[in-house]
């Protein structure tokens, strides 16, 4: 009797090992089975649920390629390129050679076209040059007419240099002229170039303030254009280490920097000198105050009256009336600009 009770307990000892190992084995076997689904499935593009919301989802961000001049020494026509390199010369030391002291001629303020046109106008957002080959000619409200590139070059002689117009024919212009074009020669006609003119900057809600802006000045300008805004002459006075911001020596009031906006956009970006869209080193606040300021001072004034023919094409910050709304010429040069946009966004519907 005792060795059958050992019998049933043996027994039952071995098919409880039996079973475990069966259930071993089957957790084994579904085990291998599950990882090569698992790795399928694991490698799979992530689904994104139709209900979420897009801006949740993260997507990475595309870098944008700014314009980039051509190399002038890719010219392989010797008379092109010579020209071409002499136009890049001119814009860079334009006073050198047509200043109050030039070799040439004596026909503008001392300024170079490259202090207004950074690096010799090919600086990203630095105002400059990669868009005017593929654009001119074009029509500009400014003038009411149809500009071509010799237009647009004796406006910045006679505004912006507050000088006298080249002769179109000349050699100077037409150096000029085969330097824009060849560094705009890589962007197709009818595009605009990346990174080319002004970078947008938001408006202030109040009006800029020329006597905040006086304190940006004195702090972050003033040791290279000087307490007076005459800048800085190089050493036989053929151009300016730094350029004048106001008075006689600096651009007029019917150049494109006397409108806020514009000066706002380019110290922003490109000032104090190591600044650019990358590293601004001003606050919105202080640029638009530091123009304020700057366009407050007086310089030469031109008389324009063909100018805007059409005053409804007159930009927000045109800063000479008649206007085609009621607000005042001070709103329409200091600010603040919000409600002169909405006016004239309601008068176009």
């Amino acid at each position: 009797m005792e060795n059958s009770q050992n019998n049933e307990h043996n027994n039952d000892q071995l098919f409880a090992v039996i079973n475990k190992l069966i259930l071993i084995i089957v957790v084994l076997i579904i085990g291998i089975i599950s990882i090569p689904i698992f790795i399928y499935y694991s490698n799979q593009p992530e689904k994104v649920n139709d209900n979420v919301s897009s801006s949740s989802v993260s997507t990475p961000s595309k870098e944008i390629a700014y314009w980039t001049a051509p190399d002038i020494n890719n010219i392989k026509d010797s008379k092109l390129k010579a020209s071409v390199s002499y136009g890049k010369e001119l814009i860079a030391h334009t006073s050198k050679y047509l200043g109050p002291n030039g070799s040439v001629l004596k026909m503008s303020n001392g300024m170079n076209c490259q202090n207004c046109h950074l690096d010799a106008g090919t600086k990203v957002w630095g105002n400059n040059y990669g868009s005017v080959a593929s654009l001119y000619p074009k029509f500009r409200a400014r003038s009411g007419a149809i500009e071509n590139i010799y237009k647009r070059v004796n406006d910045c002689f006679q505004r912006s240099l507050n000088g006298i117009a080249l002769d179109t024919n000349g050699k100077e212009m037409q150096a000029i002229k085969a330097y824009i074009t060849f560094i705009g020669s890589n962007v197709e006609k009818g595009k605009k170039a990346e990174g080319s003119g002004f970078k947008d900057l938001t408006f202030l809600d109040r009006a800029a303030n020329p006597e905040n802006g006086k304190s940006v000045y004195v702090a972050k300008c003033q040791s290279c254009h000087q307490d007076n805004g005459q800048g800085v002459f190089n050493a036989d006075k053929s151009e300016y280490t730094y350029p004048a911001l106001w008075g006689e020596h600096s651009f007029n009031d019917g150049a494109g920097l006397y409108r806020i906006s514009n000066f706002a956009k380019y110290v922003k970006y490109n000032m104090p000198q190591g600044a650019n869209y990358q590293n601004p080193m001003l606050s919105d606040e202080e640029a638009w105050d530091v123009a304020a300021f700057v366009v407050s001072r007086n310089r030469p004034h031109i008389n324009v009256p063909k100018d805007w023919p059409d005053i409804s094409k007159k930009p927000i910050d045109h800063p000479f009336g008649p206007y085609a709304d009621s607000f005042t010429a001070t709103q329409h040069k200091f600010g603040p600009f919000n409600p002169i946009a909405a006016a004239q966004k309601k008068s176009k519907k």
